[in-house]
C-alpha cells in the first residue's frame, strides 16, 4: 500500500484553497462566456461552503487536523491546520461570499464580468482560506497578499474615479501593514527561529521577552492596519462605500476579520506571555475603537459610509478580548468576529438594495421607506439592531460573552466600553433608519439582487433566536486558542 505525508482524509484542509484557485484559473480563461463567469462562480462557491461545513464538522468531532506538505517534517514543512475558529470562520467567509454573488448576479454589469469579476472573488476567497487555515506565518503573509490583490482589484474593477480613490487609498495603507507584518517575520525568525506557528508556542518560551514584546507590538500594528483598528482605520470608510454593494459587503465583512483573526491567533495562542506585557496597549486600542466608530457614524449621512463606521466600532469589541485573554473573553471576541461577518455583510447588501430604490431621488432627501417597503425596511433596521447587540438579535450573545468574561476579571472600563459602545451604535443606527425609513410615501425605484441579502439576514436572525451553535464553536475555539496542546499535537510537534 502507497504511504502519504497525510491521510487522504486530512487533505479537505487544503480543498477549499485549491478549489478558489482553480475556479479563479478557469473562469480568468473563460471570461468571454458571460453566463459561464456567473454560474461557474456560484458553483465554485458552493463547493468551497460544502467542504468548510464538512471541514468544522471533523474538527468539532474529532479535534484540530493538520497536514504538512511534502513529507518535510515539521516545523520546517509549510502546515495547513484547521481547528474551531479557522474552520468557523472559513465557513462563514464563503457564506458572505455566496452571499454576494447571488446579489452580483442581477446588480453587476457584464462588462464588469468580462473583466475577471468573478475570477477576483475567487482568489479573494482563496486568500481568505488560505489566511485562516494556515499554519505557518510567513504563509499568512503570503496569503494575505493574495487577499489584497483580490480586494484591490474588485474595488477599483469599474475604474471610475470614485472607485480609483477608494481602492489607491485601501491599496497603499494595506501594503503598508504588509510590509509591517513582513519585517516584523523576519525579526521574529531572527529571534526564535521558527515560524511554523506550532514551533513558535514552544520556542517562543525561551526568547528575550523584552525584544519579544517589541515584535509584538509591531506585529499589534501592522495587523491593526488590516483590522482597521483606531487610529489605524480612516481608510476603511473611505474605501468600502465606493465599489457596487455586493462588493463592499464582500470585503468589508470578510478582509477586516481576517486581519482580527490573525490577531486573535499571534496575540492569544503564540504568544500570550509576551502579549500580557502590553495588554494596556489592546485595553486603551479596543476602548478608542469603540467609542470611536459609532460617533463617527453618528456624524455620518451617507448610508454605506456609516454603516463603515459601525464597522469600526465592531471591531474595538472584537478585539477587546485580547486586553483580558481569558477563554469567556476570548469565546466572546470570536463568536463576535463571526456574527459581524453576517451581520454587516447582509447590512451592505441590504443598504444597496436601498440605495437603487433610492436612486431617483438620492438619499440625502429620502424619506418614506417604511411606507413602500415595510419588509425591507424592517429587515434592515433588524440588522442595525443586531450590530449594537440589542436582544434577541444575533450580536446581543458574543457581548453577554464579553461581558461576563470582563465581569470575571474584574476590568470594569472593557465593561463600560462594551456597553457604550452598544448605546452609542444604537443610536447611530437608529438616526439613520429613521431619517431614511420615515416619513410620508414618495416613489421608489426598482428593487433588483435581494436574494443575497435575504439569505444572509435570514441566517443572521435564525442564528440569533437559535445560537447554540455559534457559542458552541466559539466556545471551542476560544479554549483551543488559550489551551493550545491538541493544536500543536495535531501538527506533530510534542505539546
Amino acid at each position: 500500500m502507497t504511504e502519504h505525508a497525510t491521510p487522504l482524509a486530512d487533505w479537505l484542509v487544503i480543498v477549499p484553497v485549491i478549489a478558489a484557485l482553480a475556479g479563479a484559473a478557469l473562469l480568468l480563461a473563460l471570461r468571454r462566456f458571460v453566463w459561464i463567469q456567473h454560474y461557474g462562480c456560484g458553483v465554485v462557491l458552493a463547493g468551497i461552503l460544502a467542504g468548510d461545513w464538512l471541514l468544522l464538522q471533523r474538527v468539532l468531532g474529532s479535534g484540530p487536523v493538520a497536514m504538512t506538505m511534502g513529507k518535510w517534517l515539521p516545523p520546517f514543512g509549510i502546515s495547513f491546520v484547521a481547528d474551531a475558529m479557522g474552520a468557523g470562520f472559513a465557513l462563514v467567509a464563503a457564506l458572505v461570499a455566496f452571499g454576494a454573488w447571488l446579489s452580483m448576479l442581477a446588480t453587476v454589469p457584464q462588462a464588469a464580468v468580462r473583466r475577471g469579476l468573478y475570477s477576483l472573488v475567487l482568489l479573494l476567497m482563496a486568500g481568505v482560506n488560505g489566511a485562516v487555515l494556515t499554519g505557518d506565518l510567513f504563509n499568512l503573509y503570503v496569503w494575505f497578499e493574495v487577499m489584497l490583490v483580490g480586494a484591490f482589484g474588485l474595488i477599483a474593477l469599474a475604474g471610475n474615479p470614485l472607485q480609483l480613490d477608494g481602492a489607491i487609498k485601501y491599496g497603499v495603507i494595506n501594503l503598508i501593514g504588509t510590509a509591517l507584518f513582513l519585517l516584523a517575520l523576519g525579526l521574529f525568525y531572527g529571534l526564535v527561529g521558527a515560524l511554523n506557528m506550532a514551533g513558535i508556542i514552544g520556542a517562543a518560551r525561551s526568547a528575550n521577552p523584552a525584544v519579544l514584546s517589541s515584535i509584538v507590538l509591531l506585529l499589534v500594528f501592522a495587523l491593526g492596519l488590516k483590522a482597521a483598528v483606531f487610529p489605524l482605520g480612516a481608510w476603511l470608510p473611505a474605501s468600502y462605500h465606493t465599489p457596487p454593494a455586493p462588493i463592499s459587503a464582500l470585503v468589508g465583512a470578510v478582509v477586516t476579520k481576517v486581519g482580527i483573526y490573525a490577531l486573535l491567533r499571534v496575540v492569544v495562542m503564540l504568544l500570550p506571555d509576551a502579549s500580557s506585557t502590553i495588554a494596556p496597549v489592546f485595553t486603551a486600542l479596543s476602548v478608542a475603537t469603540m467609542i470611536f466608530g459609532p460617533l463617527a457614524a453618528l456624524s455620518e449621512t451617507g448610508l454605506r459610509r456609516s454603516t463603515g463606521f459601525m464597522l469600526i466600532g465592531g471591531v474595538g469589541v472584537a478585539i477587546s478580548c485580547l486586553a483580558r485573554p481569558g477563554e469567556t473573553a476570548i469565546s466572546g471576541g470570536i463568536a463576535y468576529m463571526i456574527q459581524a461577518a453576517l451581520g454587516l455583510s447582509a447590512l451592505y447588501l441590504l443598504t444597496g438594495v436601498i440605495e437603487q430604490m433610492l436612486a431617483p431621488r438620492g438619499p440625502e432627501s429620502s424619506r418614506g421607506l417604511y411606507t413602500n417597503r415595510p419588509v425591507l425596511s424592517l429587515l434592515w433596521l433588524a440588522m442595525l439592531l443586531s450590530m449594537s447587540g440589542m436582544p434577541p438579535f444575533l450580536g446581543f450573545w458574543p457581548k453577554l460573552l464579553l461581558l461576563q468574561g470582563f465581569l470575571e476579571a474584574g476590568d470594569w472600563l472593557l465593561v463600560f466600553a462594551i456597553l457604550a459602545n452598544a448605546l452609542l451604535t444604537l443610536i447611530a443606527g437608529a438616526r439613520l433608519w429613521t431619517r431614511v425609513a420615515w416619513g410620508p410615501s414618495a416613489p421608489l425605484g426598482p428593487v433588483r439582487g435581494y436574494g443575497g441579502a435575504i439569505l444572509l439576514a435570514g441566517t443572521t436572525l435564525l442564528l440569533g433566536v437559535a445560537p447554540e451553535l455559534l457559542i458552541q464553536v466559539s466556545r471551542i475555539a476560544g479554549a483551543g486558542l488559550v489551551q493550545s496542546g491538541p493544536y500543536v499535537a495535531a501538527v506533530g510537534l510534542a505539546p
